[in-house]
């Protein structure tokens, strides 16, 4: 087993060193390993899974591509610009939502220049408000209810009565008051703006001397804005059915489940964006958000694929090696999410390939939904291209990569806000 175990990790790095859809294709390279090599029985693919998160994308790109996306963005710009000297706070609340909304956390790279220049022209360190948006816009992920962790654990969790309100009364609550708690550390982090080294000898070389960021402009704001409603519209539809079980159509005696309703109504949102916003959809396959959510789609395929294979080709030893102190503190499953999420930068390929090791060791689905925003760990390698992103888009120098690597500017921000929402999401299973 622990050869085995050593192949699953090597194609994970791997995977994850290559980027782009090598995490995908290198979990399938692991699982031949584990088929021809070792003899492991293939489990199914993920397909419910992969169908879901497909169907998101496409509403996503459609109202990406009528333009949707660049009217959140002015839309929050103009919110920013009116309240400068609450950044810190609501940059990360902003990014929060956008997560929430499309699904998906690349949507923050169209509002980072912006939260970097209102941060500047309040003579507000960038890296405060930069630091906690970028957090926020992954712990938006497992609060969002159309995201592909959320229908991944939705998929997990299907056969134990759990709702998909269930997992948004646990971590929407969870999650917001991390981002906040990190927001308020965010606020003392580092120094003054006026008072950074690094922003003085700029500003005195002249680097900063450059035009103000310009968001794109929405062409035709009444198209846009249908877009935004039609997938918001859906979304809570979604959420409607998801917590309603009874409002599903039934057909011999049995319910239709969620993976399906999410699959009939994000296709649904997609054709309906498309017509009434005369929008081409080509151009929905040329955005960032299909670019991205494929990628998802194939990481999740090979990963959880082979993660599925070697889980229940070594179920009978798994299980004697660690029942006993997964039983006793439930918790510590927390940071195996953690630590996978680092590895494989996704948090639905987290979930996906660890998840159902958690419940077949007897971790109940509550449990399982409180430690859920303990896949949001890979902030902890300064390398997410959001969080590249965001070191870019700051011209004044202080949000940064330090010198030891791992003191960057996302960690405090990122260990705070993990922390806190794991702690409440542990509390709120207590009392709800």
């Amino acid at each position: 087993m622990l050869l085995q175990l050593l192949i699953v990790l090597t194609a994970i790095i791997i995977g994850a060193r290559l980027g782009g859809i090598g995490l995908g294709v290198m979990g399938g390279a692991g699982l031949a390993i584990l088929t021809f090599v070792f003899g492991l029985q293939p489990t199914a693919p993920p397909t419910d899974v992969i169908f879901m998160i497909a169907s998101v994308i496409s509403a996503a790109s459609c109202m990406q591509a009528a333009g949707g996306l660049d009217y959140m963005v002015k839309t929050a710009e103009r919110m920013l610009r009116r309240n400068p000297s609450h950044i810190t706070l609501l940059a990360p609340l902003v990014t929060y939502f956008f997560t929430f909304v499309a699904g998906t956390g690349h949507v923050a790279y169209s509002v980072l220049p912006v939260i970097a220049e209102v941060a500047r022209e309040t003579n507000i360190r960038p890296e405060r408000p930069l630091g906690i948006a970028v957090i926020a816009s992954q712990q938006g992920i497992t609060a969002s209810p159309i995201s592909a962790a959320t229908v991944a654990l939705l998929g997990l969790l299907a056969g134990t009565n759990t709702t998909l309100f269930d997992i948004l009364k646990i971590c929407v609550p969870a999650t917001l008051i991390g981002i906040i708690a990190g927001a308020l550390v965010s606020m003392k982090t580092g120094k003054e703006l006026v008072d950074d080294a690094e922003y003085q000898h700029r500003l005195k070389s002249g680097i900063l001397e450059e035009a103000k960021v310009q968001t794109t402009e929405v062409k035709n704001s009444a198209k846009a804005r249908l877009s935004v409603i039609i997938f918001i519209f859906t979304t809570l539809l979604i959420v409607l059915f998801g917590s309603i079980p009874s409002m599903r159509p039934t057909f011999n005696g049995e319910i239709i489940g969620m993976p399906i309703i999410i699959e009939i109504l994000m296709l649904s949102a997609a054709a309906l964006i498309l017509i009434l916003t005369h929008t081409d959809g080509i151009q929905a396959a040329k955005g960032s958000i299909f670019g991205a959510g494929m990628q998802a789609v194939i990481a999740i395929f090979g990963i959880a694929w082979m993660g599925d294979t070697f889980i229940n080709g070594n179920i009978g030893t798994l299980t004697a090696s660690i029942e006993n102190i997964v039983t006793e503190m439930p918790w510590l499953f927390g940071l195996a999410l953690f630590a996978m999420s680092i590895l494989l930068y996704s948090q639905a390929a987290t979930i996906r390939t660890i998840a159902p090791l958690g419940l077949t060791l007897g971790i109940s689905p509550m449990m399982m939904i409180a430690l859920f925003p303990a896949v949001n760990g890979y902030f902890f390698i300064p390398n997410y291209p959001t969080v590249v992103a965001a070191i870019n888009f700051d011209r004044t120098g202080t949000t940064k990569i330090g010198r030891w690597v791992l003191n960057h500017s996302f960690m405090l921000p990122g260990l705070v806000a993990t922390a806190v929402s794991l702690t409440v999401g542990l509390i709120l299973i207590q009392i709800i």
